[in-house]
């Protein structure tokens, strides 16, 4: 596991799984929403965001979290391990609740915590295995053809994934 994408709902733990998958292996641990996003909500475009993405890509070894759909092949496409966090919707707003009151509502961009929370975002938790998860699951049938792929259904199963990987030394 050198290049692994880690897709999934908000709320589903992809950061806190990658930042522990970076660690594992020593690799750079890249968060979408903070290069996609400033710190006020402005969104990057689209030409740059494919660009910034093409870059980490190119890399040996990275972690990379995040959905966008959009630019999701670009990932896909480069990754030898893809983690497909399909988590129910009532753990992933538990997480989002749980996430808010660790960091208070603020938004860490140096820790992968962005915090907008709206309607619209619940809505989109609420409707993610029905609206997304055909729409992931196709790009991932799609592009990957070499690379591992796992789905993890709860935080349970990921911790017990990561207590199966090696550790480095």
């Amino acid at each position: 596991m050198d290049r692994i994408v880690i897709i999934g709902c908000g709320g589903s733990g992809k950061t806190t799984l990658g930042r522990q998958l970076a660690a594992l292996i020593d690799a750079p641990m890249t968060h979408l929403d903070g290069v996609y996003y400033d710190a006020a909500w402005n969104a990057l475009p689209q030409e740059e965001f494919v660009a910034i993405q093409q870059k980490l890509v190119a890399e040996p070894r990275w972690v990379i979290d995040g959905n966008f759909a959009s630019t999701l092949p670009i990932r896909l496409t480069h990754a030898d391990t893809v983690i497909f966090l399909d988590i129910s919707p009532t753990m992933c707003l538990w997480g989002i609740l749980q996430r808010r009151l660790r960091y208070r509502g603020g938004q860490l961009v140096e820790q992968g915590v962005f915090d907008r929370i709206h309607w619209g975002f619940i809505r989109y938790i609420l409707g993610y295995r029905r609206q997304m998860r055909p729409k992931v699951r196709a790009l991932i049938a799609e592009h990957v053809t070499h690379a591992h792929v796992v789905t993890l259904t709860s935080r349970r199963a990921a911790r017990r994934f990561l207590t199966t990987l090696p550790h480095q030394t």
